[in-house]
């Protein structure tokens, strides 16, 4: 007998329930009408009319291995099979494992001892960071960058960037102090990458000249900042990559002035940069990273952080310092250990295919810069792009224009090899106007192709819509 949650709802109905029911403070309802999906597999979506999607933003880089992966999904049933529920006061085998190869992967990485954490979201790992920390240094304040997004909690708002988070809740949390991330494209110093000699370091630098720019005392050395909070690529900020050299400059100025640097890993980690942490590509060890989304493929909410034994040993970070119901969900804790173990397995191939994927989707990418003179600038790191839409001078932000083509690509009205499709898109950057792609890692050299031939025709509309 059919059931009430079994039947399949119109497109009319979902609507309506959504208008009568729902709260609207999600970001579901950014949009008057949002677009309603009905299956997923691999990197494409489908519409209720079974349309495909080809989706280059993957549930915002949640689902790198593709939607539907066989490996995960079936141990995902098998431990709803099994053990789907535990109290996070025990332990069970998943748990340790997924702990150990975590720990191990950042010893093989950094040469450091570490642990893990874990709890059920980013801006929860974000918010277990920051007690982290001030449970080390007993020192509220922290830098983080201007562009910077780690989370919507009252914490995390507290060390991202934009106001509007936290505009109508008051402050609960120290605000962090906000330094420019180095985007060279846009330069906050309106200087030019070739010959700049990573002058925003030091400025950044010079905040510690002397006791009267507020936050260091050179004649106790004591610094009222405990630590500096690091998107190595930014994520919302509108994939962002800094010079290769600037994060380890920037660390020695870290560890002179004894600040902890945190890399927030939660968007870019996972191998979608081409390493399991983006960090990797910047020869530097982190004190903490952070991670989450991709690291159960989106299956089911886990997040954590990896700490320096100095940080996180028992005799500093005891029991209950931090909590969740959910923390250790044995789900989660059995998708993330087949994430993990597909990446431990896979280290060498993986590596060079998103970094040969990579190079062919920015290829691409240079080519349609050429075609059209409203991408002011495209770049990427493994598998993690950006497309700037300019007007046709190439620098002055269209936010105009990448709603367009947002918006356009959900229409399911494009085409490719003769057959209706679509493109999912987002969007982020300063100005709202970059187009941020972050495929599958899985993505095939077809869909790559597929993906530049779509955007190509997105492009050519936004041209004759003006």
């Amino acid at each position: 007998m059919q059931t009430m949650m079994s039947k399949s709802l119109t497109e009319d109905e979902i609507r309506e329930l959504d208008n009568n029911y729902s709260s609207f403070g999600d970001t579901v309802h950014y949009s008057k009408n949002p677009k309603i999906f009905s299956e997923c597999l691999g990197s494409f979506m489908f519409d209720k009319k079974q349309i495909p999607y080809l989706d280059l933003q993957m549930w915002y880089a949640s689902s790198n291995l593709g939607y539907r992966n066989k490996i995960i999904n079936d141990a995902v049933i098998d431990c709803i099979n099994s053990m789907p529920q535990i109290a996070s006061k025990f332990l069970f085998d998943h748990k340790v494992l997924l702990t150990e190869l975590i720990a191990k992967a950042n010893m093989e990485r950094f040469k450091e001892k570490g642990r893990v954490h874990f709890n059920v979201g980013g801006a929860q790992a974000i918010e277990d960071a920051i007690k982290l920390v001030r449970n080390y240094t007993n020192k509220n304040l922290m830098f983080a960058y201007m562009g910077s997004y780690h989370g919507r909690t009252t914490g995390a708002s507290a060390v991202t960037s934009s106001f509007r988070y936290r505009e109508n809740f008051g402050h609960f949390c120290d605000r962090a102090n906000f330094i420019p991330y180095p985007y060279c494209y846009r330069c906050h110093y309106n200087k030019n990458k070739e010959d700049c000699n990573l002058y925003c370091v030091k400025m950044f630098e010079k905040l510690f000249e002397n006791e009267y720019k507020g936050l260091y005392n050179p004649k106790t050395k004591n610094c009222e900042f405990s630590a500096f909070i690091i998107e190595p690529i930014q994520g919302t900020g509108g994939y962002i990559i800094p010079p290769k050299n600037y994060f380890a400059e920037l660390k020695k100025v870290l560890d002179k002035y004894n600040i902890l640097f945190i890399a927030d890993e939660i968007q870019m980690g996972m191998y979608r940069t081409g390493k399991l942490w983006s960090i990797e590509h910047f020869n530097v060890i982190p004190d903490i990273i952070t991670f989450g989304k991709s690291l159960t493929n989106g299956l089911n909410p886990l997040s954590g952080l990896w700490a320096k034994e100095k940080l996180i040993n028992p005799d500093i970070w005891g029991p209950g310092r931090t909590h969740s119901t959910y923390s250790s969900n044995p789900i989660g804790m059995r998708a993330g250990y087949e994430v993990m173990n597909i990446f431990k397995n896979n280290k060498e191939h993986l590596e060079d295919e998103i970094k040969r994927k990579g190079e062919k989707f920015l290829s691409g990418l240079n080519y349609l810069m050429k075609r059209f003179k409203t991408i002011g600038n495209v770049d990427g790191l493994g598998l993690a792009l950006r497309i700037e839409c300019t007007e046709n001078d190439r620098f002055t932000p269209n936010k105009k224009l990448t709603d367009f083509l947002t918006e356009e690509g959900l229409k399911g009205n494009l085409s490719y090899n003769g057959k209706k499709c679509g493109l999912v898109l987002n969007t982020g950057g300063y100005y709202k106007n970059v187009l941020t792609l972050v495929p599958s890692i899985n993505i095939t050299d077809s869909e790559i192709e597929m993906a530049i031939e779509l955007l190509a025709e997105l492009f050519k509309r936004g041209e004759k819509n003006g």
